[in-house]
């Protein structure tokens, strides 16, 4: 009897609606890292560098809609003149949506005012390695299951709009931040410029920047498979830099929409019109970008400082090496000199 299985008699495969013969679930995995990380929340943190007077405590508070400065004292021109750049750290939680995010703002008042150039940015290289430092030390330590990221992850400078451009102080800082931080240059106060001013000087601030060999945060390019929307934003993220900005924390009724903006007797100045203002593509690619930030920070950045820290370390224990070995030759060249004097002095006893 012929038993060969024929097309009618073939056993077929059983219907499976959930398809679990040929679907794993490794498409849950971001859901999972998602949720895993909206619960445990971001930390984030920003420095913002500039002259005063530039609208830097303006523009954090309308970034991210809180009142990180509820009080500032300006100084008078004679405290100016008398104070050096400061630290000065102020953190905030903001939960949207589920999502926790932990926002440290570092700011540096004071910064543009010393007469001596380097005085200026040495306070703020000093911060950022020692954030690298702190972090290592808790890398490094027996308790690493809740370590406190304090490390700047974004450095947004300022840049007066009176200036026309870089100006001696600017490229001598980002020359010497470049390599530890995320440099985000902004235009402040923009509309202080005309549309042609305005072109003008982004192309003026791109050209120093190329020509002095200055490293500025490159966004990245997106993924083959993102879409062409979202492929065009990210493009037009990519030629704002530098980002032009006009902040202001005052809303007004325009037309019966309640508008952030600024009020002239010419008109209104509406700091979400993307027409004149990068305002919300600097929001943005804070958002967007926030992870690659950090990943920067953490893979380039903060390596670069560990590297160097172990470097200088094993160098220190060789030099000490040396140091020790160079004692001992010491010592024994002494002990065999005290034994050549001892011999010497026996040879002139026994003369005598």
């Amino acid at each position: 009897m012929n038993m060969t299985p024929t097309a009618g008699n073939r056993p077929q495969p059983k219907d499976n609606d959930d398809n679990q013969t040929s679907f794993v679930g490794f498409d849950n995995l971001p859901k999972q890292v998602h949720r895993k990380i909206a619960k445990r929340g971001f930390e984030f943190t920003l420095m913002v560098v500039g002259e005063n007077g530039l609208g830097k405590s303006t523009l954090i508070n309308s970034l991210f809609l809180t009142d990180l400065y509820p009080e500032q004292h300006i100084p008078s021109a004679q405290e100016k003149l008398r104070q050096s750049t400061k630290i000065e750290a102020s953190t905030v939680e903001i939960e949207e949506r589920g999502v926790k995010v932990r926002l440290t703002v570092v700011d540096t008042p004071g910064y543009g005012d010393n007469l001596n150039g380097t005085e200026n940015y040495k306070a703020i290289s000093n911060y950022i390695d020692h954030q690298f430092e702190r972090y290592l030390k808790d890398e490094t330590g027996l308790n690493r299951r809740n370590i406190s990221d304090n490390r700047i992850h974004c450095l947004l400078y300022f840049i007066s709009s009176f200036a026309r451009g870089l100006k001696p102080l600017d490229i001598a800082c980002m020359k010497e931040l470049h390599h530890k931080v995320n440099i985000v240059p902004v235009i402040a106060k923009a509309d202080a410029l005309t549309t042609m001013e305005l072109i003008q000087m982004k192309q003026n601030i791109l050209q120093q920047i190329h020509h002095h060999h200055i490293e500025i945060y490159q966004i990245p390019e997106c993924d083959p498979d993102d879409d062409e929307e979202t492929k065009e934003k990210n493009e037009q993220l990519r030629k704002s830099i530098p980002f032009a900005i006009i902040a202001s924390a005052q809303t007004y009724d325009v037309q019966g929409k309640i508008l952030h903006g600024r009020m002239y007797p010419w008109g209104f100045v509406d700091i979400e019109n993307s027409d004149y203002c990068d305002f919300l593509k600097l929001r943005t690619m804070l958002i967007t970008h926030m992870q690659d930030l950090q990943e920067i920070t953490d893979e380039i950045h903060y390596e670069n400082y560990r590297s160097d820290k172990l470097q200088l370390k094993k160098f220190l224990a060789n030099d000490e090496k040396q140091k020790k070995l160079i004692q001992e030759k010491d010592k024994e060249l002494r002990r065999m000199q005290e034994m050549l004097a001892k011999m010497q002095g026996s040879l002139l006893e026994q003369k005598k």
